[in-house]
């Protein structure tokens, strides 16, 4: 059980998202919503114009709403943003958007009641998923009004069959009363960074797990390809005051450790090629990028980005511009930028290792011309690197004015962090495609020379699941094994 309170890192966020993590609200978290729910409450009665709680939204905030149409104001709010459309988000993803939603709201400061937080969380217990698409947001709004509307028995839930199905059927089949929006409470569910934060969570998780896994992946093949270890002295290292460089090399020295194969290569080989002997130094830059953005969306993920926003305690209601998603628009750009770093090394090993380098048979097969071997890999990974290269345009520095000039500037954070779910996959699939090679050329070298320990952990954690090829095969089920092998953080430590 995860207790939602404030705080809230990324490897808890992808516990409930992706393994199913009970969650439960703290007695602060009750405490807080009570506290704010009280403060708009206190608004309506006393008629004070405050935005989207007395007034309309947008460019229609100087429109008095009457206290008796408060609550109609809310569900109107979220059928008419209910606007997403193509194919839907995943389960994992919809979920890590309500986890957001909780922490968006349970700082208190958006004034929603405790009642319609608590459906939340009865949903990502019992494992009921809103249904909504994926497509045409800015920033928020839209794919948390398709998922907001299930809590008033409206929209969508995933079925059992895979299809969605409507809410109340389902609602009513688990004995859910659909909640009565409030004032206020319909805006705070689409509020707030709350989609763009959530995709670039995942996304950056299994960016994180790709680069820990890419160190050592680039280091089997310097080992296969007879490189040496001489680059990747400490000293050399402390040279440059980067850390993360630091911690990358520390990597490759200890997969390296205890390989004979690097020791006979420091007797013959001065240089390596830059794919080789600088992993630390670009791998070490990824890293850098990337746990910059992990400091930025776990601050996000406790913060309150709502619009207006309560503070009970001064009896005072502000409108602001916290919603705006250009903190995880602009780190997601550079994770994705790092990303494809990483994967344009991975490929340009890849290539030596097909190359016939490093005393390794072309296309790493012995029966080269009667069969292919892993030519057709090295396709794959270029296809997918032009793909992430064209997807590395900057989301964020676009804007298309909406709400009839009221929102004349929009930070797009949320296409940011959409895209970065297919890059961090691509990535994957170039890693494995690499790993895929380096287990091919080892079989094929045999034991010529003892190769370090780590390679030997390594086939141990595949169980077999990987074997040596000695004809051309479908390769294509293998790569995808070790991408998931990858992502799902199982490549043995160091």
């Amino acid at each position: 059980m995860i207790y939602l309170d404030r705080e809230l890192d990324l490897d808890q966020l992808v516990d409930i998202a992706r393994r199913g993590q009970a969650v439960a609200l703290s007695d602060q978290y009750r405490a807080r919503v009570q506290a704010g729910r009280a403060a708009v409450l206190k608004v309506v009665k006393q008629r004070r114009p405050v935005y989207g709680v007395t007034t309309g939204f947008g460019v229609l905030c100087d429109r008095a709403i009457p206290p008796a149409d408060a609550a109609q104001l809310q569900q109107n709010i979220l059928r008419s943003h209910a606007t997403a459309v193509g194919a839907p988000l995943t389960a994992e993803q919809t979920r890590a958007v309500m986890v957001l939603m909780l922490q968006n709201c349970g700082t208190g400061h958006s004034g929603i009641g405790l009642e319609v937080l608590e459906q939340l969380v009865r949903y990502l217990n019992e494992g009921l998923v809103p249904w909504a698409p994926a497509q045409g947001s800015v920033g928020y709004l839209s794919v948390e009004a398709h998922i907001a509307l299930t809590l008033i028995g409206e929209g969508q839930f995933w079925g059992a069959d895979g299809r969605p199905t409507a809410a109340a059927t389902q609602l009513q089949a688990r004995g859910i009363e659909p909640v009565v929006l409030g004032p206020k409470e319909g805006l705070s569910l689409i509020s707030g960074t709350t989609s763009p934060c959530a995709l670039g969570c995942l996304a950056l998780h299994d960016m994180l797990l790709c680069l820990q896994a890419a160190d050592c992946i680039g280091t089997l093949s310097l080992e296969v390809l007879g490189g040496t270890d001489r680059a990747f002295d400490r000293r050399l290292m402390e040279l440059r005051r980067h850390p993360t460089q630091w911690e990358s090399a520390r990597r490759v020295r200890a997969v390296l450790q205890g390989s004979a194969r690097v020791e006979a290569a420091r007797r013959t080989t001065l240089q390596d090629a830059m794919s080789l002997r600088c992993i630390p130094q670009l791998h070490g830059a990824v890293a850098e990028t990337l746990l910059h953005a992990r400091t930025v969306l776990e601050r996000e993920l406790c913060s309150c980005c709502d619009n207006p926003a309560v503070f009970w305690e001064e009896d005072t209601v502000i409108s602001g511009c916290n919603p705006d998603s250009s903190f995880v628009g602009l780190c997601m750009d550079s994770a994705c930028t790092a990303a494809v770093m990483l994967a344009k090394m991975s490929e340009r090993r890849t290539d030596r290792l097909l190359s016939g380098k490093g005393g390794l048979p072309p296309f790493l097969t012995a029966a080269a011309g009667l069969c292919s071997g892993f030519m057709g890999l090295q396709y794959t990974q270029a296809g997918l690197l032009g793909d992430m290269r064209q997807q590395c345009h900057p989301a964020s520095v676009d804007s298309v004015p909406t709400c009839g000039g009221q929102e004349d500037y929009v930070a797009m954070g949320y296409n940011s962090a959409k895209r970065s779910l297919d890059i961090a996959q691509k990535l994957a699939w170039v890693l494995a495609t690499e790993l895929l090679c380096v287990l091919q050329a080892n079989y094929l070298k045999g034991d010529d020379l003892p190769s370090a320990p780590y390679l030997t952990k390594l086939r141990e954690a595949l169980n077999g699941a990987v074997p040596g090829f000695d004809g051309d095969e479908l390769f294509a089920p293998y790569v995808q094994l070790l991408a998931d092998f990858i992502l799902a953080g199982k490549m043995p430590a160091v």
